[in-house]
């Protein structure tokens, strides 16, 4: 048990548990707002993030600063990371070893942010933290709610690039999101 999410960081940051950490450039912790009610996750760093250290700042990063704005949040006011935190060679799927390494990092960053909404982003992510085998175009938009939070899972910005055809349905699910974000609000 970590006593703060900054000893979980420094932790990841030092990392050697599995083979990416010998092909990383920057280890990709994740970051955003600490009190933030929405969360998303991804499967893991692209060629940029692994440049920067920063999670979706690429192109796909770009789509999911819109998407956010389109529900009327920021970048800011959410927390994003992703299921491995090093990039695989050649943006290869996450193996699951590199996943089971990861996930550790990823639980404690749920649990100090504590967020009521985690959004799911593609199916890696679904895999990882669902168990569900199902694609994410027979699941998305779906509420799943599991040890007190609630999960959305939705097309990754990545798969909305390369199939613009996707963004519809994704808009649903940001619908989905916005409203679940709304009735905790008027919960309070």
């Amino acid at each position: 048990m970590y006593e703060n999410l900054r000893k979980v960081r420094d932790e990841a940051l030092q990392c050697q548990k599995c083979a990416l950490a010998g092909t990383r450039r920057h280890v990709v912790f994740g970051e955003g707002s600490l009190h933030a009610r929405l969360m998303f996750v991804g499967e893991g760093p692209g060629a940029t993030e692994d440049a920067t250290g920063r999670p979706f700042v690429g192109p796909a990063g770009q789509l999911l600063e819109r998407m956010l704005g389109a529900i009327g949040l920021t970048r800011d006011e959410v927390y994003i990371a992703n299921i491995v935190k090093c990039r695989p060679p050649g943006n290869a799927d996450p193996r699951p070893e590199y996943a089971e390494a990861c996930l550790p990092y990823l639980r404690e960053q749920v649990r100090f942010v504590h967020p009521r909404v985690i959004v799911l982003l593609g199916r890696i992510a679904v895999q990882n933290l669902l168990k569900v085998q199902s694609g994410i175009g027979r699941i998305h938009g779906q509420i799943y709610n599991r040890k007190g939070f609630l999960f959305v899972p939705t097309y990754h910005p990545s798969a909305l690039l390369r199939n613009p055809d996707l963004k519809k349905d994704a808009w649903e699910d940001f619908k989905v999101i916005r409203r679940l974000l709304e009735e905790e609000t008027d919960a309070e």
